[in-house]
């Protein structure tokens, strides 16, 4: 996977007749490593088996991980949950009730995981809101 990061610079260009200042923007890709890509999709499906079967929810509502991005030293991931809820706020508000319980859901993946990585990484608990984003999208291409 590639990450895309921009960076924008003004520069100052002399030329013969008056000096010129020019938006430059530079990009810089950065990849992540087999190692990163393999830890990743051990966390994501170690984590998803995890919210299916140890975490109880209120309600009808389902936790999906989407995604996880780990950091190149492997001590923070990033972890996108997909969550299936009545409302907006519902969903917000299980974002927030899984980050609270961060670290029991880190001991838990780290009983499953621990022969694996050497370190167990940070977990951060993000919303993942790609699925309102392309119904949005849906709903403007029918109208």
């Amino acid at each position: 996977m590639a990450r895309l990061y921009g960076l924008q610079m003004y520069v100052i260009i002399f030329n013969k007749r008056q000096p010129c200042i020019k938006k430059i923007c530079i990009f810089a890709i950065t990849m992540e490593t087999k190692r990163q890509q393999k830890i990743s999709k051990l966390i994501q499906k170690e984590l998803s088996e995890i919210f299916q079967r140890e975490i109880k929810t209120q309600g009808n509502i389902m936790i999906t991980v989407t995604k996880v991005n780990v950091t190149s030293d492997m001590s923070y991931a990033r972890v996108y949950l997909s969550v299936f809820g009545p409302d907006k706020e519902t969903k917000t508000a299980v974002v927030k009730e899984v980050n609270t319980m961060g670290k029991s859901i880190r001991g838990k993946l780290g009983d499953r995981i621990k022969l694996q990585v050497r370190v167990i990484p940070e977990l951060q608990f993000f919303e993942d809101d790609s699925l309102d984003y392309i119904e949005n999208i849906d709903n403007l291409l029918k109208s």
